[in-house]
């Protein structure tokens, strides 16, 4: 993987942790779960423009149809868990290329997910599947699909977008702790075994290299 390769993989890993982390703004124990990345990418992108649609003209009957139909049931906390799931997992999925294994994660978030596990389970899931999308994928820059990456994470600590990579990743997992989403002891055996391991550095050292 070469630099601006991985410069498409950090925006991928972004845009998907900015698509999750919305998923989890959502009403819990009474309070809202706020996101904390204000960086959107291209779901925003000013340049993009869209094309403009005409004015549509309902009739008085099409009109009070419209107000009588009942509004769509809001979903509850756990639902919309299962729902983000779901999403994720197809999303992911349908961007493999051909002949390309999914992780075991991806399996054991959907088993998780059928077998009604509760929200915290599946948020610390899917945040296991979103960092291993981003360490053991490359994203091809013409049609979006993932190929395994031969990138040596450890050999390559200084390039800028490793550690921007890494930091966006580890923000998420402190995001979830301090909304109360998943318990801190299980995103720090997350953040150990799926982050700080892959780049050979101590926790201390870990926190220096993102600037703590």
């Amino acid at each position: 993987m070469n630099n601006k390769a991985l410069a498409r993989n950090v925006l991928l890993v972004s845009s998907l942790w900015w698509f999750h982390v919305e998923s989890f703004s959502i009403t819990a124990k009474g309070k809202r779960l706020g996101s904390i990345h204000s960086h959107t990418f291209s779901f925003n992108n000013p340049k993009i423009q869209r094309p403009q649609r005409g004015k549509l003209h309902m009739s008085s009957f099409e009109s009070d149809f419209a107000s009588a139909m009942p509004e769509k049931p809001k979903l509850t906390y756990e639902e919309q868990m299962v729902e983000s799931a779901t999403t994720f997992i197809a999303d992911l999925e349908s961007r493999l290329k051909e002949g390309v294994a999914p992780p075991p994660e991806l399996e054991e978030l959907r088993q998780a997910r059928d077998a009604g596990a509760d929200a915290s389970e599946l948020a610390a899931k899917i945040y296991i599947l979103l960092i291993e999308q981003g360490m053991l994928y490359d994203q091809d820059p013409d049609d979006g699909s993932l190929s395994p990456t031969n990138f040596d994470i450890k050999a390559n600590l200084e390039v800028p977008e490793v550690k921007q990579e890494f930091a966006y990743l580890y923000k998420y997992g402190m995001s979830l702790i301090s909304k109360g989403v998943v318990d801190m002891d299980i995103i720090k055996n997350i953040v150990m075994e799926r982050l700080i391991n892959r780049t050979g550095l101590t926790p201390e050292e870990f926190d220096s290299w993102l600037g703590y």
